[in-house]
């Protein structure tokens, strides 16, 4: 257990893909994670050959399904006594409305509700790296989205808009972010929000084709964003920073509303009811001043 251990969801493609890479050749221990068994299974064999002597473990997820979320947790939790630095990274985009098994959906499902739980889920892992090298690190990837969450159609059932539904998961992510590290604050445990950047990635295979044909062109290539979000998470610099959001490896602002206090507890009361994260009672809150 001397080297790191290294959870990335989103592991197949794009930016998930390249920082599993990076992570494989730096030696430490990659825990990738994969919606797709055979695709999971193709990124294992190409990581295998570009760093041969390397530790890589490929775990199956839906983030968008939570018993799925609760057996990647235990599965981690049974096969490391520690987690160092976990980067919720998968997203989907859906061009229509879509509800997932367990009624939600799947926006809101797979890129809030399912980071949400996993992170809960893994602090125990989480605070056992602490004890064990000093600090660990939860990075979510996101962008600056400016939607502002209606909480009273969260889920787009009475108005659904998928830009607007994407958006408002995407602001989701930063209000998960900033109340988590307030919950976590001198634990040792930082978490912080990373911006990549407009990168090449499948995640808008679903959008019209005039808006992925434009966004590819601009794009950069996954390979470009990884080094200063791998920083964050490993540099001596960054090791006590926490509640921030960041692009390049420099801290930017996020739109106001993140910084929402009565938003952020909003949503992860409704966060908690939904995913019913009293299956984790006594592990999830730490330093948490509204309980």
């Amino acid at each position: 257990m001397a080297n790191k251990i290294f959870v990335i969801t989103g592991a197949t493609s794009g930016i998930g893909k390249a920082l599993a890479m990076d992570v494989a050749k730096s030696g430490e221990t990659t825990v990738i994670v994969a919606r797709d068994a055979d695709r999971g299974q193709a990124v294992l064999k190409e990581l295998n050959l570009q760093a041969p002597n390397s530790n890589i473990d490929l775990q199956l997820c839906d983030l968008s399904i939570l018993s799925s979320v609760r057996n990647l947790a235990e599965i981690l939790k049974s096969r490391y006594e520690k987690i160092n630095v976990l980067i919720n990274n998968a997203g989907v985009y859906k061009r229509k409305r879509v509800v997932t098994v367990d009624g939600f959906e799947e926006m809101f499902a797979a890129n809030h509700l399912g980071p949400f739980l996993l992170t809960n889920l893994l602090l125990e892992s989480l605070q056992a790296a602490v004890q064990a090298d000093g600090s660990a690190h939860v990075l979510n990837i996101t962008a600056p989205s400016t939607t502002q969450l209606n909480f009273e159609d969260l889920q787009g059932e009475k108005d659904f808009n998928s830009l607007n539904a994407f958006g408002a998961s995407k602001m989701a992510n930063l209000l998960f972010t900033m109340g988590l590290a307030r919950r976590l604050e001198n634990t040792g445990i930082t978490v912080n929000a990373i911006h990549p950047g407009l990168v090449r990635s499948n995640i808008l295979k679903e959008s019209i084709l005039p808006l992925r044909f434009v966004t590819w062109l601009i794009a950069s290539p996954a390979q470009k964003a990884t080094e200063s979000i791998l920083q964050v998470a490993t540099a001596p610099d960054f090791e006590k920073t926490t509640g921030k959001f960041f692009q390049r490896g420099k801290e930017i602002q996020p739109p106001a509303y993140a910084y929402d206090q009565d938003a952020q507890e909003k949503l992860w009361k409704m966060s908690e009811l939904l995913t019913d994260l009293s299956y984790t009672k006594g592990v999830t809150p730490v330093n948490d001043p509204h309980l």
